[in-house]
């Protein structure tokens, strides 16, 4: 089969730091090769991905209506050039109008809410059997499901050889605190859970240097560093990110809005580590409270959940990401989709 993917042109893939979709892609382009496929993908300049054939959007840029324009030519063009079977398009819906009413299959993947206006007239555009759905989890194929079409929902996956599984790690290991560092990721929660429950706590990730969340750091939460055991290590690539979980008593990220999926969470499960967070979007299809960690509301409930880690078992933690978020248990369900349309 002839698979050809698009990835928005921001971050590229796979990324070096931050960039959770881009590293599904990359892993996705070479579990399908693998399977005997050829896959080319639309990605960001200077992305390095080792498909079969690697086109790159003329903009570094989706949001404006040039941006745009010029990657629906992109698009159109990498099409007539490879003549694909599917398209699987990971980027902006709008690049994919024009070839609504043709007969080749598309499946638009979303890893955010998707935008039901958007969805619904391009549903009703398209020629009957050609255009699916995916989101990231159920909480986001529901969200979909409101505007029409056929939704699935396949959730984001790990590549488990990435992550070393450990088994047991120190009684005064630290929690840690893997995201971006901004207000709805629940920083300043996770610091007085831990910084309550008595525990070290190791912040990693970016933060904003403009805007409203750049005061949430500067205000809120680069104060409290160097303090009680709170520490920021920045941001990480995939070694560091690798060590850092598996030296984990817990991954320790409360959100405050609706996570789509959030493959942070995945990763740490894969590091046999608990995670603790709020039972918001997609959340508690990912971890089951009192299974593979705790799914919290308050800071008393978060400092319950710290004393509590001693009933998770590590060993559980990695057969669930085993289980449903391996490239092997996801992969070929999109294949499926690929094959039998919408």
């Amino acid at each position: 089969m002839r698979i050809l993917l698009t990835v928005d042109p921001e971050i590229p893939v796979p990324p070096t730091t931050y960039g959770g979709i881009e590293r599904i892609a990359d892993a996705l382009v070479r579990a399908l090769m693998k399977a005997g496929h050829e896959v080319a993908l639309i990605a960001r300049e200077g992305s390095t991905c080792q498909a079969s054939r690697l086109f790159t959007w003329p903009s570094k840029s989706s949001r404006s209506m040039r941006d745009t324009l010029g990657n629906t030519g992109c698009l159109a063009g990498a099409v007539r050039t490879f003549q694909p079977d599917v398209i699987h398009s990971f980027s902006r819906l709008a690049y994919l109008l024009p070839h609504l009413r043709g007969k080749r299959r598309i499946v638009m993947s979303y890893q955010r809410e998707p935008s039901l206006r958007t969805v619904g007239i391009s549903a009703r555009l398209a020629a009957p059997g050609v255009l699916s759905f995916t989101g990231c989890s159920e909480y986001i194929a529901g969200r979909g499901r409101r505007a029409g079409g056929v939704w699935r929902a396949i959730p984001n996956f790990v590549e488990m050889n990435r992550l070393t599984f450990r088994s047991t790690v120190a009684d005064d290991a630290p929690l840690v605190f893997l995201s971006r560092v901004e207000s709805i990721k629940g920083a300043v929660l996770a610091i007085a859970i831990a910084r309550r429950s008595g525990s070290r706590l190791l912040i990693a990730g970016n933060h904003a240097e403009a805007g409203p969340e750049a005061d949430y750091w500067r205000h809120q939460v680069a104060p409290e560093i160097g303090r009680d055991g709170i520490e920021y290590v920045g941001p990480v690539d995939d070694v560091q990110k690798n060590e850092l979980l598996g030296q984990a008593r817990a991954m320790l990220v409360p959100i405050q809005w609706n996570e789509p999926f959030g493959i942070v969470f995945a990763e740490a499960l894969a590091c046999g580590t608990p995670v603790i967070s709020c039972p918001r979007g997609a959340l508690p299809e990912i971890v089951r409270n009192g299974r593979e960690g705790f799914l919290i509301e308050t800071l008393e409930e978060g400092c319950d959940a710290v004393r509590r880690l001693g009933e998770i078992d590590r060993t559980a933690c990695r057969d669930r990401a085993e289980s449903h978020f391996s490239v092997d248990a996801v992969v070929g369900r999109y294949v499926d989709i690929y094959r039998s349309g919408a």
